[in-house]
């Protein structure tokens, strides 16, 4: 039997409704979202998803801006930037378009986003307070991981779970947010022996090493929850016999959806979550402010 297909954009539909809701609640209170979004020189994928990204925001209320610096304006541009945005009142939000030039190193330019206005969870603070299970706002990658755990209401407590790659603001981050949940979990990653060993186990496998069609049916366990975090995009011969572009996953989708018990497909599975969680992020991130200002922390 197929496994069963989890739907990402149902669940992002369901976080968009939350979202909307809270946005109109922070209306009432005289609280306007403003989600200012930094891009350096003009990648095409990420105007791409600008414009998506203003779109999505405008139909749920929250202003969106975005600044494009020029792609020579050095790391003393970006850094003036930056700090401008951490100081205005009216920006609630603050995120990066990736990537950015290769002169500059795009950690320590996510770093410096103030940590209340981190609506990505990127900022260093907020990813080491995942470790004390406080964070001011979590990845939203691996926020939309959880969240699609949750949707098929999978018993995380006690479940063996691996996690394939251990980047620090997505495996690493997952990682700590099923054992804070009690799940036995294996971090697997670059200098793993024998992955089969480990996923061959696993009730709950998520993958997110950035590596197309890592993982096939015979790594998997009958039964398993598959999560694919990956999205990488490949070159192939269409029917036509024309080369193009796909985009697909770490796992290869084809065969273990003969195994999996469940599977998110690439795209249409993570990707529209970790979307629409930025967007809940972006509320979350504006309430955090309104408290530490109550607080005068």
């Amino acid at each position: 039997m197929a496994a069963k297909i989890i739907d990402g954009h149902a669940v992002a539909e369901r976080i968009r409704q939350d979202v909307r809701r809270q946005v109109a609640e922070l209306a009432q209170q005289g609280v306007r979202l403003k989600l200012a979004a930094l891009m350096v020189g003009e990648p095409p994928a990420g105007i791409v998803y600008a414009r998506s990204q203003a779109r999505q925001c405008e139909e749920l209320g929250i202003a969106y801006e975005l600044i494009q610096l020029p792609g020579d304006c050095g790391v003393g541009g970006l850094t003036e930037r930056i700090e401008q945005l951490n100081g205005d009142p009216a920006v609630t939000g603050i995120m990066m378009h990736l990537p950015l030039p290769q002169s500059m190193d795009t950690p320590s330019m996510q770093y410096r986003i103030d940590p209340y206005k981190d609506v990505e969870g990127v900022n260093a603070g907020n990813i080491g307070m995942v470790f004390y299970a406080e964070p001011i706002i979590a990845p939203c990658t691996a926020l939309a991981v959880m969240e699609l755990v949750r949707d098929i209401k999978m018993e995380i407590r006690g479940a063996e779970a691996v996690v394939v790659g251990q980047g620090a603001i997505v495996g690493l981050p997952i990682s700590v947010f099923l054992v804070q949940q009690l799940a036995t979990v294996t971090c697997c990653h670059i200098a793993t022996r024998d992955l089969a060993v480990h996923t061959r186990r696993a009730d709950l496998l998520i993958v997110a090493a950035g590596k197309p069609g890592l993982v096939t049916a015979d790594l998997i366990k009958p039964g398993a929850v598959v999560i694919d975090v990956g999205i990488n995009r490949i070159k192939v011969v269409d029917s036509a016999g024309q080369n193009t572009v796909k985009t697909v996953g770490d796992v290869d989708f084809k065969s273990a959806l003969k195994v999996a018990g469940a599977i998110t497909p690439v795209p249409g599975g993570v990707g529209p979550v970790t979307v629409a969680t930025l967007l809940r992020n972006t509320v979350e991130a504006a309430r955090k402010q309104m408290e530490r200002t109550c607080t005068g922390a």
